[in-house]
Order: structure tokens, then sequence, then C-alpha cells
């Protein structure tokens, strides 16, 4: 039975008047539709229709923010200025919701992890419900569920940008995939980035406790609900972040497990993601049979190394949500031989020259598109990586076509945003697979 959603004593002063809600997005829909079902006024401010200003902010006692506005926003100062509270639209949504929380993070996986164990424990019989930076606002789904119940699960993906800012959210439990660059264009390096995740170890439960109890949650603390794969464990050491005892698992170069032959999880880089998975199960006392029987029924997303057509003996994939460099040389950790490559793509920072010295070994050509086409192309030139810039991704992909020869994989995995040609990986990932139908349906022309 639904139980009205009821406003925390601490909240009541702030929503007595309207709410700010800074980006019209996802995280402002779901935020106006919480604040609507909680009987409060709201005001939505976006660049694109209704700017904030200091006048603006006088109106208000409480802001809500997306995940698109860094700390150091101009609007934010100008609330803080105005002595408002500002809240992540994370941090209100979790004021409200009544169930646990499994909090998702890392550089990569996250969105599959998050999704599996959603479907692993509706399998065994639980209410469970995605979100977060899923693509399902936390707050929209807690508007929708009037809070949930007290076992109704939030298994929710949270992001370096909602982490960084988080004061009152709190997890059951939190997943860690991997760590490597990626959001350098935010965070002003690695330790930043790094540190942006950390904020969301230190707001589990178990963690908060132990800090509150005065105890240290490092070495020989018990397992504060934190699992963490090994590239995660190795920057933690590297950086001096203690993790509680048992925290770390080795989810990297773990040989297979027949039980997952047939299912997504059968080789890397998906291996990881059930490996985590695995170990909170087991770690929760849920039964095994049931996550693996999950494994067998899941079906992974689009657009993450999705195999797209065969033609002349040329495989095609596509893997466009792949937008960092760990994402592409995952995916090219799965073919035996060197493949024709499409990258490129809006510049998120990190280390071009790196990158490519890292991947030349697996790439036979490499197809160069959107804004940092011209950069790779230096750093191509230098490791001596065969390359062609390409205006578009049509000419891309015609020219991936025409190079790629019987045997091999014509693999688009950018390794870059797409926002500087497209409204979202996706619609590069559409546009790609319309492309290669397109290009395949006619005999290829050498």
């Amino acid at each position: 039975m639904k139980m009205p959603l009821t406003v925390p004593e601490n909240l009541r002063p702030s929503l007595a008047s309207p709410v700010a809600i800074l980006g019209g997005g996802v995280s402002g829909v779901g935020v106006t539709a919480l604040l609507a079902a909680l009987g409060a006024e709201s005001a939505i401010y976006d660049a694109k229709a209704t700017p904030f200003s200091a006048r603006a902010a006088k109106a208000h006692r409480l802001v809500v923010f997306s995940p698109g506005f860094s700390p150091e926003h101009p609007w934010l100062a100008l609330a803080r200025e105005a002595g408002c509270e500002c809240m992540s639209e994370v941090d209100f949504a979790s004021a409200f919701w009544r169930g646990p929380v499994i909090a998702v993070t890392g550089t990569n996986g996250k969105t599959t992890l998050t999704e599996f164990l959603t479907h692993a424990l509706r399998g065994g019989g639980r209410e469970a419900y995605a979100t977060g930076n899923i693509g399902h606002a936390f707050a929209e789904l807690v508007a929708g569920l009037e809070g949930g119940s007290k076992e109704t699960i939030a298994v929710c993906e949270v992001s370096s940008f909602q982490a960084e800012t988080m004061k009152r959210f709190r997890a059951d439990a939190t997943l860690w995939t991997n760590f490597s660059e990626d959001h350098l264009e935010r965070h002003p390096g690695l330790e930043s980035y790094f540190a942006a995740k950390w904020n969301l170890v230190l707001r589990t439960k178990r963690v908060q406790e132990q800090t509150a109890a005065g105890r240290e949650h490092g070495a020989g603390a018990r397992n504060a609900g934190i699992l963490v794969g090994s590239s995660v464990r190795r920057w933690a050491e590297k950086l001096g972040r203690p993790l509680p005892a048992g925290a770390a698992v080795e989810t990297e170069g773990q040989p297979a497990d027949a039980r997952l032959a047939g299912t997504v999880f059968a080789e890397y880089p998906q291996r990881e993601n059930f490996l985590l998975a695995a170990a909170w199960w087991r770690a929760a006392g849920l039964p095994e049979d049931v996550l693996f029987e999950a494994a067998r029924t899941y079906r992974v997303g689009p657009h993450r190394l999705a195999r797209v057509t065969e033609h002349e003996g040329v495989v095609y994939w596509n893997d466009s949500k792949a937008t960092n460099f760990h994402a592409v040389e995952a995916a090219l950790a799965r073919f035996e031989k060197p493949v024709v490559l499409i990258a490129g793509g809006k510049g998120k920072g990190g280390d071009l020259a790196g990158f490519v010295h890292r991947v030349a070994p697996r790439v036979k050509h490499v197809l160069l598109i959107g804004e940092t086409s011209a950069e790779l192309a230096f750093h191509c030139a230098a490791a001596r990586v065969a390359h062609t810039n390409c205006a578009t991704l049509a000419e891309a992909a015609q020219r991936a076509a025409e190079l790629a020869e019987r045997g091999d994989n014509v693999l688009l995995s950018p390794g870059f945003a797409s926002f500087d040609m497209f409204r979202g990986y996706a619609e590069r990932g559409e546009q790609f697979e319309q492309l290669v139908r397109e290009i395949t349906s006619a005999p290829r022309i050498k």
C-alpha cells in the first residue's frame, strides 16, 4: 500500500517558497514532477528559456540543480550569495525515498550493471527500479512511486557530476566498476575525477556510521557496503584512499565461467560487470541460481559493441556508447586481429597521445571524425598509425567499407562525446547502422 509523500522536517522551511530548478532537461522535469506531488511550487530556469539572475535568486530558499551544473557555475554562486540552499536533483530526491538504494558508478559499465542488477532482482521477486544517470531521473521515480515502500529497491546509476556535490544522499551499497580517464573537461585532473566518485563512497551508510562512531573505514574495517573493481583498487592505493576490508573485487583477467556461456557476460568487458554484480549478490545472501538465470535472459542495451551485420566477410559493429578511452580499448580487446576503427568526436580532455599509442597495435586503419579529428591525426601520424580524416560519419563508413577486406571488422567506437555532430550517442549509433545497411545493400566495389 502506497503512503503519501511526506516532507522531512529540515526541508519544510525551504519548500515554503517556490523552489528554483536549474536546468529543464531530464533532471529538471523529474524535480518538477516531485515538487508537484509534494504540493510545492517551482520555477524552472534554463539558459535557452529563462536565465537565472540575482534578482530571481532572492525569490527562493531552495535551488535544485541538474548534473550539468558544476559546483562553480555562476548561477549556483548567485544562489549561494542570496542565502539559498543548493541541492542536486539526486540529493533532493533521496530525501523522499523510503526503500534501499544501491548506487552504481564507474567510468564504464555502470549502465549495464544498473540494468542487470535491476533485471536480476526482479527475477528474484523483488520490486526494483533502475534510475539516475541511466536516463530516468531519481526524482521522477520518487514522484511516480510516491517514495516507494521500505522494500522497494532503487538501483541508482551515479555519475561523477552527480556524486561530487552530494550532501544528503545515502546508499545502502555502492558498486564502482572501474576507473580511467574521462570527463577531464569538467574535472581538473584524474585525482579530482576520482575524488568526485569517492564522495559517493563516503555517502554509503555503513561508512557514515563508522565515521560517526570514530572508527577508521580503511584497512581492517568491515566491508562497509562498498565493492570496487580492480582498477578502482589500484587508484585508491595510488591516491591514498583506504578501502574497507573485502571491498576490492578482482574483476580483470578472470577465467571464463562455463555457466555464462552464450550470455553477454561470457567475455570482457561485460564479464567485469557480472563479477561485481555477483560479489554484491553473494554479500546480500541472495540465491546464486537466480543471478545466473538473469544473466541468461538479460539483453544489453543498444550501441554497446552491438553486431550490426556481416557483408562479404566483413563484420560491422556499433559501439557508439564508447565515449572514453577505456571503453574503446575494452572493445578492441575483443578482436583477435586489428580492426578498421571509426573514432573521434567532442573532446573531454585526457592524454590523446597515450590513447593513440595504446590502441595502435590493435587498429588496421583509423577513420577520424568530429572536433578531435585534427589532433588525433597528428598523434596517429606520430605513432605511424594509418588514418584518414573524414568530414562526416557517412564518409567514414563508406571509406571503412572500401578499406575492409574479408575477415576484417569495422568498428564504430568513437572514444569521445557525440555532441559536436549529433544529439547524443544513440543518434550517432543509429545513423551508423543506417549507413551500414545502405552500404551493404549493394555489392562492394574495390
